[in-house]
């Protein structure tokens, strides 16, 4: 059955992104960037892949990804309706319009979305993309986090989770370190 993977930038006080949903605080390093391109290629946006030569790079982890509004539509920015097409994408939400065949709204229960993609005969893992209110009710569904945590303090922003009360055991498989002092840290549903 396939996963659903929090795969997820944090800070040290739990913040995802800063208070407008900036993510541009935390410390980046060649040496990171390089382990990404390689171990997740597809997380990074379609925008992007073909700056730092991901273009056409084959999906290794995931084929899907879910998100919330407050993280797609900073991407309008871009300016691009399809942030991931190299992906099926989601937007959880009940009031986005988007007219773009590529991306999908889904204006229902996340959770029920969610076991609908698990339950697909084939595919690879679901990315859960954020954000905090999303990631929280998903909560029940999540089957791995992976953590990026950066040694940075945001003081304020979108936590990682925010939602209801509701202790949840996780239990940390692996981790690794890099040089501009961020670690990944591999946690799998207890």
């Amino acid at each position: 059955m396939r996963k659903l993977v929090y795969y997820v930038a944090v800070s040290l006080d739990g913040y995802i992104a800063g208070p407008n949903a900036e993510f541009d605080f935390y410390p980046l390093s060649d040496e990171m960037a390089a382990w990404i391109n390689a171990r997740y290629p597809e997380t990074i946006p379609t925008h992007v892949r073909k700056l730092v030569g991901l273009d056409g790079v084959p999906n290794k982890v995931f084929d899907t990804l879910v998100m919330g509004r407050g993280t797609y539509e900073p991407i309008l920015d871009v300016p691009s309706t399809s942030p991931y097409a190299h992906l099926r994408q989601y937007v959880v939400s009940k009031t986005l319009r988007i007219d773009d065949p590529t991306v999908q709204v889904e204006t229902g229960d996340a959770v029920e979305l969610v076991q609908r993609l698990k339950a697909e005969d084939t595919g690879m893992d679901i990315y859960l993309c954020g954000g905090g209110k999303l990631a929280a009710s998903l909560l029940p569904e999540i089957d791995e986090i992976i953590l990026k945590s950066y040694p940075v303090v945001a003081g304020a922003g979108i936590p990682m989770f925010s939602g209801e009360f509701r202790p949840t055991l996780f239990t940390p498989t692996r981790r690794e370190s890099f040089d501009n002092g961020a670690q990944v840290t591999w946690l799998t549903r207890a």
